[in-house]
């Protein structure tokens, strides 16, 4: 009979939210991170190819870019495109005051996958948190951790995703056990444009007062366009039935109050200006969901430099 306090087996939903192929968002990406990442794509479907001459597809990718930028966006459609769940791991899933049990718990992440009767990636969030830079004054506790984490990837034959804010403090053992360290910039001005356009969807805007809204979103983050974008769209929807005041000034006010730029990325200008930015007089209001061929970005118009990086796993 078992013993009824027994441990169990760890499963992976213990450790982090378990994200489905079908789940997955498709990505807006710069020219240089979509290149990359269809490289990658591309030798892991290359994989008896690349065995004939003596090589295998990489299996261990580092983002590293400031915070809303995509990363775990990113890191999901790359799941779907090759078919796969993904555990997005939490940080403090694994990380315990005791001494000893953080390196447990890695071991036991690790234990986990490899039990899995079909694949799955590993993505780690904040990942300077568990792979931190070693050194002789660091608590016993991560000290352990760290070397586990090097002696489990070093073995583990899946897929890792890590993405940090802050690469500089990744442990350089760590570090090297990556084959891929891809870099991920905030958005220019033509990745804002498109970025703008998905999120304030069914909406539509003439060209040029899109162009002037992504200009007024310089140094902003898709995650911080994208709350903008939902709560221009929550207000329209909310706000009369709260009996709020809809003129365009008094809506774009509340969202901006109400949605705060991340304080490492600095303000966009929009932050700085408020209602008095150009690109808020110029708005059209109210905001009209019909098609206008000739001032909205057609597909014909759309940039190589930007280029959505393809649908999810079918």
């Amino acid at each position: 009979m078992t013993n009824a306090f027994e441990a169990q087996p760890s499963k992976l939903a213990d450790f982090g939210q378990v994200l489905l192929p079908s789940e997955a968002k498709e990505p807006i990406l710069s020219k240089a991170v979509r290149t990359s990442a269809l490289e990658w794509l591309t030798e892991i479907g290359a994989k008896s190819e690349l065995e004939a001459v003596g090589c295998k597809p990489r299996t261990k990718a580092l983002f590293d870019g400031p915070p809303g930028v995509g990363k775990t966006t990113l890191a999901h459609h790359l799941a779907a495109r090759v078919g796969l769940p993904m555990v997005c791991v939490r940080s403090d899933r694994v990380i315990d005051k005791w001494v000893g049990s953080s390196a447990e718990n890695m071991g036991n992440l690790f234990d986990a996958a490899e039990s899995e009767s079909k694949p799955v990636i590993l993505f780690f969030d904040e990942f300077d948190s568990l792979a931190d830079k070693r050194s002789g004054g660091q608590h016993k506790a991560i000290t352990q951790m760290v070397n586990t984490l090097l002696s489990r990837m070093e073995n583990y034959d899946g897929f890792i995703i890590a993405a940090t804010n802050f690469a500089t403090n990744i442990d350089s053992a760590v570090w090297r056990r990556f084959d891929i360290q891809i870099k991920l910039e905030l958005p220019g001005q033509t990745e804002r444009r498109h970025i703008l356009a998905r999120y304030l969807a069914p909406y539509i805007l003439p060209a040029d007062a899109l162009d002037r809204l992504a200009t007024s979103f310089e140094t902003a983050s898709p995650a911080l366009m994208r709350q903008f974008c939902e709560g221009v769209k929550r207000q329209i929807v909310v706000g009369p039935k709260v009996g709020w005041c809809m003129d365009r000034d008094a809506l774009i006010g509340r969202v901006i109050s109400a949605v705060q730029p991340h304080p490492d990325l600095g303000k966009p200008r929009l932050w700085s200006r408020g209602t008095s930015d150009d690109a808020i007089r110029g708005l059209p209001w109210p905001l009209s969901t019909e098609h206008q061929t000739d001032l909205t970005i057609s597909s014909a118009e759309k940039p190589t430099n930007v280029v959505a990086l393809g649908r999810g796993a079918r």
